[in-house]
């Protein structure tokens, strides 16, 4: 039986403290006041504050961050009792819900007051961004604020963001050993006739045995020598000879996740989806071997583009091979042509090829890295040279 150590839960104050300093650095380098946050990750990352309340749409939650000083938290007054064990010392709430004015109000007055100079407000107002609060509510903010400017901070919070403390790395490393002691589990336990649900949920099982917290991302997508729909599922088609079964999932450890596939077929496979498999196998290996501290996201593109253009590729549809990853399923930035983000030494990578190499038939391998200071390691075991064939 698998036994598998997680690492301890939260962090030190001090990595909470030192996240705020390096944002309050940046704010104060263009001339920014206070910024405030109203996203869950964000939220997290600089209070520390975890809360299963955030799945509820009901309350909206903030906090501002001064470009000197302790965050502040403006919270509905459910949420103050959970505040004790953080480090914000200066807690506002209000008695939320209060469709009126859930929140605004006391925003506003906090904000005004930590901005008395430049009267310069960060929000996230970028790409790969949302405000939870209703477009009323942000209206009536600036309304209440039309004194001061918004100003966009999405770009330097991702920048920091991006860049994982070893604590970080720890707990995305457990979430990927788990997922990939799923896979293994389900290698040994799938069989000819079991549908995609099944197959799921045997594995969703097993992860939440050794230790995943949660696996809110887990799809799958079958078809005969191939699939053509990797975003959907899972569905009650039953696995029969010569499928090609990928499951592509996220487990979630301390609030961290993990994100990569793997790839099953069934009986007899057809010879041009091995070589589809072997392709895309030799493309990640190329993507490990050129992804160090100095290269950019547009170099790992290419090294793993180029494998798969020697070996026929007809497209790829998903628009990147690889992304981001932490505290969110999928985080700036992405292996895109030409892309230009120079890679750091604990960035958390996907390294994701994928390839059309016949009519509605497609192959994905996707691993975890984290990039070190003199190269990159591979956060959980590496998929399988050789596709497994599923005989029984």
């Amino acid at each position: 039986m698998n036994i598998l150590i997680p690492p301890p839960r939260g962090f030190e104050f001090a990595e909470l403290e030192q996240r705020t300093v390096d944002l309050q650095t940046r704010m104060r380098a263009k001339n920014i006041d206070v910024a405030f946050f109203t996203t869950e990750p964000e939220f997290r990352y600089f209070s520390g504050f975890k809360s299963q309340f955030w799945e509820s749409p009901t309350r909206p939650w903030f906090i501002v961050v001064p470009a000197f000083g302790k965050p502040i938290a403006v919270i509905p007054e459910i949420g103050v009792a959970g505040f004790e064990d953080t480090w914000i010392e200066d807690v506002r709430s209000w008695p939320s819900p209060r469709p009126e004015d859930d929140g605004i109000s006391l925003l506003a007055s906090t904000l005004s007051e930590v901005s008395k100079s430049s009267r310069r407000i960060g929000s996230m107002i970028g790409p790969e961004t949302h405000l939870r609060m209703p477009a009323t509510n942000y209206a009536l903010l600036q309304d209440k604020l039309s004194q001061h400017s918004m100003i966009d901070v999405s770009l330097m919070v991702r920048d920091l963001r991006s860049v994982k403390s070893h604590a970080e790395i720890d707990k995305i490393r457990f979430a990927c050993q788990v997922t990939a002691a799923g896979f293994e589990y389900l290698r040994h336990n799938l069989s000819i006739g079991m549908t995609e649900r099944q197959a799921c949920k045997a594995m969703h099982l097993e992860m939440l045995r050794l230790g995943a917290d949660a696996c809110p991302y887990l799809i799958s997508a079958s078809g005969q020598g191939g699939y053509d729909n990797i975003i959907m599922g899972p569905t009650d088609r039953a696995l029969g000879e010569g499928d090609v079964l990928i499951i592509d999932t996220g487990a979630n450890f301390d609030g961290y996740f993990s994100d990569f596939d793997r790839n099953y077929a069934f009986g007899r496979t057809e010879s041009d989806t091995i070589a589809a498999y072997d392709a895309v196998y030799q493309a990640t290996e190329a993507g490990l071997a050129i992804a160090e501290p100095g290269r950019t996201t547009g170099d790992v593109w290419q090294a793993m583009w180029s494998v798969l253009k020697k070996n026929g590729v007809l497209g790829n549809d998903v628009g990147r091979m690889g992304h981001g990853l932490g505290m969110q399923l999928t985080e700036w930035p992405s292996h895109v042509p030409n892309g230009d983000v120079i890679l750091k030494p604990g960035m958390v990578l996907t390294l994701e090829p994928g390839m059309v190499f016949s009519k509605k038939r497609m192959m994905v391998h996707e691993e975890n890295i984290v990039i070190t200071e003199s190269g990159c390691e591979m956060l959980h075991q590496r998929t399988w040279k050789s596709m497994p064939i599923i005989t029984r």
